[in-house]
């Protein structure tokens, strides 16, 4: 900005070199080429793999709006300094929420700032990390209030815990306190329902004056962990049985309300759980595997702090110190991060994809080597529909259909609903 000299004369501004600032090229990435060429017939495959069924319109729009998103022809703003007259081209983004790596690492960005700047106290953390087997990920993916239940018997148990480490060092009445995330997909760009939850390492508490404290509780140990496993486990069948979708001996439930109400949807969310590929002629076929040893033992516990149950697996070895609020942040950005990472993609000369996986998994697999049908087939990552972040926000806030929509000449606009004075 300019200043004023003593003399009252505005003195000239800096000019602002942005010749750093690389605006993003949408189009050139590998996922918009894949998407653009592949989409119609990802969607009429889907179609007719779903007995006619066509996929929800919230897929369609998803993939849709990624292909707009970032592309100046498909609107742009303008920016301009006052001082210096340098101008620049904003595009439209898409916003999308499960799919567009663009918008995702924005958001990223902004919310984990908000946790490390708003709401987690500088006491030390710890991650809580909670996977499902795979029917139940089967089911939360599209059940969002399912979803939010098993997540409330989770984060109830952490907390409980919590109470009684605390109560046993002598302290009645403290509380803990959490921030959890619902991930789903994982490294492989397959379904993945999980909770990733930052949880105060210690309880607060009111001292013998009426200040408030804090009291910081030792690491769990390794029989802790396999304990509250246990209990979340009991308490997630418990819930199960109650709304009627408690698992069989085989693992698999006796109802499936996704593939009474969206077969097509359905078929692609069984698929991208189980890793396999959901359209085109080998359809059902497991994903290739680069590096992956077939002789490689199956573990069921890969580090410290981890328990695992029946397919439910908890691990909680990641502590972040009261004063490494930087490494807070590093931590809040990974719970918090796209699904999909350009950077890991690479086009193959045969049009296939080549998937970088972040580490080795444990069987040897390096990369995974997707169709570009396969690589379209994302649509389980992002909610279904209009999903609220919390029961408040649904409560309070309308449906946008209705307040963008064009009312009709005689009919006066509708407007949102004020509450207090």
């Amino acid at each position: 900005m300019a200043q004023l000299e003593p003399s009252g004369q505005r003195t000239p501004a800096t000019r602002v070199v942005a010749d750093d600032y690389q605006p993003r090229a949408g189009e050139a990435t590998v996922l918009h080429q894949v998407v653009k060429e592949h989409l119609a017939t990802f969607v009429e495959d889907a179609s007719r793999h779903g007995d006619g069924a066509g996929l929800p319109p919230f897929v369609e729009r998803e993939l849709s709006r990624f292909l707009e998103c970032g592309v100046l022809a498909n609107g742009f703003a303008r920016v301009r300094c006052c001082d210096c007259r340098f101008e620049r081209l904003v595009p439209f983004s898409c916003k999308g929420r499960g799919f567009c790596p663009t918008c995702g690492g924005r958001r990223m960005v902004e919310r984990a700032a908000h946790l490390v700047d708003e709401v987690l106290p500088v006491v030390p953390v710890r991650q809580w990390v909670v996977s499902l087997p795979h029917q139940l990920r089967y089911l939360v993916a599209w059940n969002h209030g399912l979803c939010r239940a098993v997540l409330a018997v989770y984060v109830r148990a952490l907390l409980g815990f919590q109470r009684r480490r605390a109560k046993r060092a002598g302290i009645a009445n403290g509380r803990s306190g959490a921030a959890a995330v619902i991930q789903r997909f994982g490294s492989g760009l397959r379904l993945n329902v999980h909770f990733h939850t930052k949880v105060l390492d210690g309880v607060f508490y009111r001292g013998p004056s009426g200040e408030l404290a804090f009291l910081s509780l030792p690491p769990p140990t390794e029989q802790d962990v396999a304990r509250l496993l246990a209990t979340i486990y009991k308490r997630t069948l418990r819930l199960l049985r109650r709304r009627g979708l408690c698992p069989d001996t085989s693992g698999h439930s006796s109802t499936d309300p996704i593939g009474d109400g969206e077969p097509a949807l359905a078929g692609l969310l069984q698929a991208s759980v189980f890793n396999l590929r959901s359209t085109g002629p080998r359809a059902g076929s497991p994903v290739l595997r680069v590096g992956r040893d077939p002789n490689a033992p199956w573990v069921t516990s890969r580090a410290e702090l981890q328990a695992h149950l029946d397919g439910f697996d908890l691990h909680a070895g990641v502590a972040i110190p009261a004063e490494d609020r930087n490494g807070l942040q590093r931590v809040c950005r990974y719970l918090l991060r796209p699904a999909i990472a350009q950077q890991r993609l690479t086009l193959r000369d045969d049009g296939r994809v080549l998937v970088e996986l972040p580490r080795p998994w444990h069987d040897g697999t390096t990369d995974l080597l997707l169709t570009p049908l396969r690589s379209v087939d994302l649509p389980g990552l992002r909610p279904a529909g209009w999903t609220p972040s919390t029961p408040v926000r649904a409560a309070r806030a309308p449906r946008p259909s209705r307040l963008l929509r064009s009312p009709p000449a005689n009919e006066p606009p509708h407007l949102p609903r004020r509450f207090g004075p």
